[in-house]
């Protein structure tokens, strides 16, 4: 049996592999980082345990907490918190290049369901100064149109009855600072590194609003001290599958259970406001602090995930499993290319150091990576809670401004499109949506709407306001959708995209 991957195997570990630079045991943790799955440990983890080769910046070791599940606590608690970056990327020749790096910021991981007191110790803990979140865009039970809270989600509900044992990321979030309050600690940063719109902004305004209706003195509090800087996180970190585990294991020469895959491109962007100091984050390339995040933001909620989604829904549908599959069609990539350049480039405005024409033409060649099979389907997920700010805030622009929308359409469309549950390949799926539910009434009350035409089905759509919000009763939408699901359904995605393109 293969020696395990744990601090006192390191020395064990091939030539070549890459190990943490610091003294683990001397690391103090500074970080309480709620939803440590693959993302989190591709680049807050990474870039932390990179910094912490420095021994003055100690005490920024990380705690991380998982919301839902055991199943990361059990891989790496008997690893001492330790796991493999996979950086991944294609070679001369079709190879694939692939760099290791163990990484050793992660000191422990609490499960909430098991104990959320333990949580909210930690977050009231004395050395904890930042409280960072990668939840995923449903983790912040909100309506994704408006960015208000869902009170009536159940979650919510009980956390506002249930102090000492909350089971959302808001909830977690205001108990503990409620006991940070109450003990006289000073305040901390709650640091968002979801693809949200103005993350940090969205992120206080539900904290506030639960503490608000929860205890408004806390409320008070929190507004007056604490601090939420919006972030941008930029790389690809598909979801591990058996056979990473199994080759990265065997390079390694040790077992690791949990080892996350990703490119080697990094960029992240914070604001540099922080309530009790920061780790030197900035030391690493690819990471910078700025004033302010939102051009960033822009940057990646629109012209990267607004492309991955497009062709993660029409690739899906078209019947290709992974992204570099779909962006190797050629129509879908002429379709990815046409829209970033032609609809949402100008919707960007100035930003510092942009050629958003060589941005384009490096994103398809990140989507291209044959080292990073990413799963379309995996993309797709969480539809409602993504499509607002990756497609519809940028089609909203481009309406205001009398411009045409009509590949932004198309990706909206094959999102409704996807949503019916087989490709066209015939093959049948799961939709993964925290709204699943409401989104198969509401399409088939559009559907009954559908027997006076296809604009009326459409404009029924388009009533469903978690999603889409103000663009309810958009005749320009509604005729762009109409156009597009009846190509869609009719002629499938090859055929509806040679339509579209000039």
């Amino acid at each position: 049996m293969a020696v395990r991957l744990s601090p006192t195997s390191l020395a064990l570990l091939a030539a070549g592999v890459e190990r943490p630079a610091h003294a683990r045991e001397r690391l103090r943790p500074g970080i309480v980082h709620l939803g440590i799955g693959a993302f989190h440990r591709a680049h807050l983890a990474d870039v932390t345990d990179r910094v912490l080769a420095d021994p003055a910046q100690g005490d920024w070791g990380i705690i991380g907490v998982s919301l839902r599940h055991a199943d990361t606590r059990d891989a790496l608690a008997p690893q001492g918190g330790l796991y493999t970056l996979a950086l991944r990327e294609g070679a001369a020749g079709g190879a694939i290049r692939e760099r290791l790096r163990v990484v050793g910021s992660v000191l422990q991981v609490l499960v909430a369901p098991e104990d959320p007191r333990a949580v909210l110790e930690r977050i009231a803990h004395p050395d904890t100064r930042i409280v960072s979140l990668t939840v995923t865009e449903k983790g912040y039970a909100h309506d994704p149109a408006t960015g208000q809270l869902r009170w009536e989600d159940p979650d919510i509900q009980h956390d506002l009855d249930a102090p000492d044992a909350p089971r959302s990321a808001i909830g977690m979030i205001v108990h503990g600072l409620a006991l940070r309050e109450a003990r006289g600690l000073p305040p901390v940063t709650l640091l968002s590194c979801d693809n949200l719109p103005a993350n940090g902004a969205t992120l206080r305004g539900l904290v506030l609003a639960f503490a608000q209706e929860y205890d408004p003195d806390l409320a008070r509090w929190i507004g007056l001290h604490c601090t939420f800087p919006c972030s941008m996180v930029d790389r690809i970190v598909p979801r591990t599958t058996e056979a990473d585990r199994a080759r990265i294991s065997a390079s390694l020469g040790a077992d690791d259970a949990w080892p996350v895959v990703g490119e080697p491109y990094l960029a992240w962007v914070i604001e540099d406001r922080f309530a009790q100091g920061r780790p030197a984050w900035d030391r690493v390339p690819g990471v910078r602090f700025v004033p302010h995040a939102e051009p960033y933001e822009r940057v990646k909620l629109r012209m990267v995930n607004g492309a991955h989604s497009t062709l993660a829904y029409l690739g899906a549908m078209a019947g290709h499993q992974t992204v570099p599959q779909a962006v190797g069609d050629p129509h879908l990539h002429a379709l990815i290319d046409r829209m970033l350049n032609d609809e949402v480039a100008p919707t960007l405005g100035v930003v510092d150091g942009l050629d958003s024409r060589a941005y384009a033409a490096e994103l398809m060649a990140r989507f291209a990576n044959p080292a990073l099979p990413h799963r379309t389907r995996q993309i797709a997920m969480d539809g409602s809670q993504k499509v607002p700010q990756r497609l519809l805030n940028t089609l909203r622009d481009r309406l205001r401004a009398g411009q045409p929308a009509t590949l932004l359409a198309l990706g909206v469309a094959g999102w409704l499109h996807y949503l019916r549950g087989y490709d066209e390949t015939g093959a049948r799926y799961e939709i993964d949506d925290p709204l699943a539910g409401e989104l198969a009434e509401h399409l088939a009350l559009a559907a009954a709407q559908a027997q006076a035409g296809p604009l009326a089905e459409a404009a029924c759509l388009l009533t469903f306001r978690p999603v889409f919000g103000d663009l309810e009763g958009n005749e320009a939408l509604a005729n762009l959708l109409a156009r597009h699901l009846g190509a869609l359904r009719v002629r499938g995605v090859a055929a509806t995209v040679r339509e579209v393109l000039p």
